[in-house]
């Protein structure tokens, strides 16, 4: 990129002005990592501050069984592989109450489309959930399976919401969206919902007051120009309805080796590669460049590494999802190296490391618990750091 649209980029930025789709794919242009973080830096500190958020939280995958077979997707099974699980709902209560103790504040709830498991099961579980847990905010389910939920009870997405929002949910999850740009979604998704319906689904929870999530799966075969349509449709939905409350960039991972049948699923694998850290970081960049309208910016460590959640707090990231405990939708098949569980004080540590002032929240954002801002220069060096791998 030549100097005089750099300036004109950076004039953009630091007069507030919203970028376009020309200037999001001219930043991924870019080879200048320290100038992008220092842009996104520069904007996630006037929306946010030094604060970077958490929570803690406990991921439940109550069933692996999947109707589809998406090209990227390691954690899915059919009917009768050794390895499919679907959980019974008292199990599903016992391993979420594993966490009292440690004030869990959010179960976050994923499953697989699930062929015979009739729609009933599921505000019956949620209900189960938040009898034992009520406290406990319930963020469950994407968009493709609120769709599954359409088609196998013949309900519309307004009925199913309403009685998942009777049964206890309090928001969506963001998956389901991968990248939107069919020209590279035909080739990655296996299932039927795609932006029409995930917009669908999506406007109409934020209609009836829910908050969620939205989310971008990169670093497969998508180029940066999908990355900036993708960010560019969920602005456009996010000045309609003003309902998502954050933006997570997921980093598509290989199948390492699948830790229960030595079998690869991902059928892409052989023609990509993984993001490296530097590309996760501009990632994370431009999209809070982009992202006027959206409050924060996660970085969900389990997908990026420890060392890169750190650093990407200086490249637009103000929040580190949470203590997830189990997250297998990943795990099940990589051996990428990050812990399955991140306690209270983890996550306080690597934020204070970083150099940020860490602030507890729960699935709307609210304020739990703010905690001191970090250690000065002069403290940090008088005593030997843990060093986060």
């Amino acid at each position: 990129m030549d100097a005089g649209r750099k300036r004109e980029l950076e004039e953009k930025v630091y007069a507030g002005e919203r970028l376009s789709r020309q200037d999001g794919e001219d930043l991924y242009d870019s080879d200048d990592l320290a100038w992008l973080g220092r842009l996104a830096h520069h904007r996630r500190t006037e929306i946010n501050g030094d604060r970077v958020m958490f929570n803690v939280n406990r991921h439940l995958n109550l069933t692996n069984v999947c109707s589809a077979s998406c090209a990227y997707c390691s954690f899915q099974r059919k009917p009768g592989e050794k390895d499919a699980y679907t959980m019974r709902i008292e199990e599903a209560v016992r391993k979420a109450k594993e966490m009292q103790d440690e004030q869990l504040t959010e179960l976050h709830i994923v499953n697989g489309l699930h062929p015979t498991l009739p729609w009933r099961y599921y505000p019956k579980v949620l209900r189960e959930l938040k009898a034992a847990l009520p406290t406990v905010k319930l963020k469950a389910f994407t968009a493709t399976e609120v769709q599954w939920f359409e088609k196998i009870s013949g309900l519309p997405a307004d009925e199913i919401l309403d009685e998942l929002i009777d049964a206890g949910l309090e928001s969506l999850t963001g998956g389901g969206a991968e990248i939107f740009d069919w020209e590279v979604r035909q080739h990655i998704v296996d299932h039927a919902c795609h932006w029409e319906d995930w917009s669908r689904i999506h406007r109409l929870a934020h209609s009836k007051g829910l908050k969620t999530p939205s989310t971008m799966l990169y670093g497969h075969i998508e180029e940066p120009r999908h990355r900036v349509d993708h960010v560019l449709r969920l602005r456009e939905l996010q000045d309609e309805t003003g309902g998502f409350t954050v933006f997570i960039p997921l980093r598509y991972q290989h199948d390492f080796v699948d830790s229960a049948d030595g079998k690869i699923r991902n059928r892409i694998q052989a023609r990509t590669t993984m993001a490296s850290p530097a590309e996760s970081l501009k990632t994370f960049a431009v999209s809070r460049l982009l992202f006027d309208n959206v409050p924060h910016v996660k970085c969900f460590w389990v997908m990026h590494g420890l060392s890169v959640a750190q650093l990407s707090l200086n490249f637009g990231v103000d929040d580190l999802d949470g203590s997830v405990v189990e997250y297998k939708i990943t795990h099940d098949a990589d051996s990428y190296g990050t812990p399955n569980t991140m306690h209270r004080e983890d996550l306080l540590n690597l934020i204070w490391d970083a150099g940020f002032q860490p602030v507890e929240r729960d699935t709307r954002y609210n304020v739990v618990r703010e905690y001191d801002a970090p250690p000065t220069l002069a403290q940090r060096r008088a005593e030997p750091q843990q060093v986060w791998a």
